[in-house]
């Protein structure tokens, strides 16, 4: 099969210091089978709300010369916009995630309208804690980084505290499969209700940064 990749990163600063990129780069390679051939790679820094990317339109051109189908590493370093990932499907070049490659189109919707719904949950939050703290008179500046700065923290440890809950060959199951496992155990997910793919697929995320960091 042939593919071109797609990476994408939110600033200049990232895509000069291989931040994001360096990890895209290694999730397609992993993907990638030996019979496989890569084409050529394009790398967008944009935001993940903007549709208009011009690096996209090349990799698409190129796909569609080819006869190719555009690669990407991860659902979320692609778009944050349901609306976007849906017009991709729609396209004719087919695409694929390399860290779900076996997901159905149906199933990349799903996690596609967890991702934005959690997206908007915690804008919500964090912009009533900063209204929160400009009516006490916090300086707005230092209290939003410290509130993104806690959310991670926050974040990180509640995957700490769900460990014990994995199931022993969690390495090779897939999101869903652990979801279904903890809410047949009962666990909670951090808001009381049950783990969603989206939300168990995070979670590991933040345990695989601190084993980074470690």
């Amino acid at each position: 099969m042939k593919y071109v990749a797609y990476y994408r990163v939110s600033t200049s600063k990232q895509q000069r210091s291989g931040l994001g990129l360096a990890a895209q780069k290694a999730t397609i390679e992993t993907f990638l089978q030996p019979a496989d051939e890569l084409i050529a790679e394009f790398v967008e820094t944009s935001s993940g709300k903007k549709d208009d990317r011009s690096k996209l339109a090349e990799a698409i051109k190129t796909a569609r010369k080819n006869s190719a189908k555009l690669v990407i590493a991860k659902l979320d370093r692609f778009s944050r916009r349901v609306s976007f990932i849906a017009k991709m499907m729609e396209s004719d070049v087919g695409f694929v995630v390399a860290d779900m490659p076996t997901a159905s189109e149906f199933q990349l919707h799903i996690f596609a309208a967890l991702a934005q719904e959690e997206r908007r949950l915690i804008s919500a939050r964090t912009k009533a804690a900063l209204a929160e703290a400009k009516r006490r008179g916090v300086k707005l500046g230092v209290q939003g980084t410290f509130l993104a700065q806690q959310n991670r923290s926050d974040a990180k440890h509640r995957a700490i505290e769900l460990v014990p809950h994995l199931p022993q060959n969690w390495a090779k199951m897939s999101y869903s499969e652990i979801a279904r496992h903890l809410n047949a155990a009962g666990i909670r997910s951090t808001r009381g209700g049950i783990f969603h793919p989206q939300s168990v697929k995070n979670s590991i995320r933040h345990l695989s940064e601190l084993h980074r960091l470690n």
